[in-house]
C-alpha cells in the first residue's frame, strides 16, 4: 500500500480513493441553496470520478489528481433525483474552487468558478 498524500493527511480534505500514483491538487465546492426547506432537508451528493460521498452543506474539500481529467457532479436526492450540475476539470496544478447553486425555477444546479 501507498502512502497517504499530503493533502489526504488534511483532516478537512476527501481523499482521492481510486488507483493514482500521480500528483494531486485540492478541489474546493461550496454547496449552497437559496432554498431553506432543502437546506433543512436534503443533502447534497458529490461525486468525483463516479465516486459519489453524501456531504453537507457549506465548504466540502476534495483530493484530485492534477495530471487528468476530473468529473465532477452534483446533485440532490430525495423522492427524485434533482438539481443535478456536472463538470470536467482539465489537468492542472492550481488549486480550484467552485460554487454549486440550485435553482429551483430551472430545476437545475450549477457548478461556477468561485
Amino acid at each position: 500500500m501507498s502512502e497517504p498524500s499530503e493533502l489526504s493527511r488534511q483532516a478537512s480534505v476527501i481523499p482521492y480513493v481510486d488507483f493514482h500514483t500521480g500528483a494531486t491538487r485540492l478541489l474546493s465546492l461550496n454547496l449552497t441553496t437559496g432554498n431553506g426547506m432543502v437546506h433543512s432537508k436534503y443533502r447534497p451528493l458529490a461525486s468525483i470520478d463516479g465516486r459519489q460521498y453524501v456531504v453537507v452543506w457549506g465548504l466540502v474539500s476534495f483530493e484530485i489528481p492534477a495530471d487528468r481529467n476530473v468529473h465532477v457532479s452534483v446533485h440532490l436526492e430525495g423522492d427524485i433525483i434533482g438539481q443535478a450540475a456536472s463538470l470536467i476539470l482539465p489537468p492542472g496544478d492550481a488549486q480550484v474552487r467552485y460554487t454549486y447553486e440550485t435553482h429551483y425555477g430551472s430545476g437545475i444546479g450549477s457548478l461556477t468558478p468561485a
